[in-house]
């Protein structure tokens, strides 16, 4: 399963709490994993995800993010990835929340 994949390989990779949901009592520093997608053609899955890298200030979501990017594309090294590629990424703070965030966009092909 993709999710559970996407989500080991960041919470083995980054020193944050990685989920696939809003918890209560995470830290200000944390990542939320969504798969807002999916195809399959010839037997290749296609996956994109949005990553939300959460700081207490704008500057530490966006080192997180900048960090979250370099483990996603470092993840076609396991072995039912054969791509990550970053779709886009960008100040995604919210606002009703006021809490800092970045997010990216990712799509993967797996088997």
């Amino acid at each position: 399963m993709i999710e559970k994949i996407v989500l080991d390989w960041l919470s083995n990779r980054l020193q944050v709490p990685c989920r696939m949901e809003e918890e209560t009592g995470l830290p200000d520093a944390h990542v939320i994993i969504e798969k807002t997608g999916t195809s399959e053609e010839n037997l290749i899955c296609s996956a994109t995800f949005a990553i939300q890298s959460y700081g207490k200030t704008l500057l530490e979501a966006a080192v997180l993010n900048d960090l979250v990017k370099k483990a996603m594309d470092d993840l076609v090294e396991h072995p039912e990835v054969t791509r990550s590629k970053l779709n886009s990424d960008y100040n995604y703070t919210d606002t009703a929340m006021k809490k800092y965030r970045y997010q990216c966009v990712y799509d993967i092909k797996h088997y």
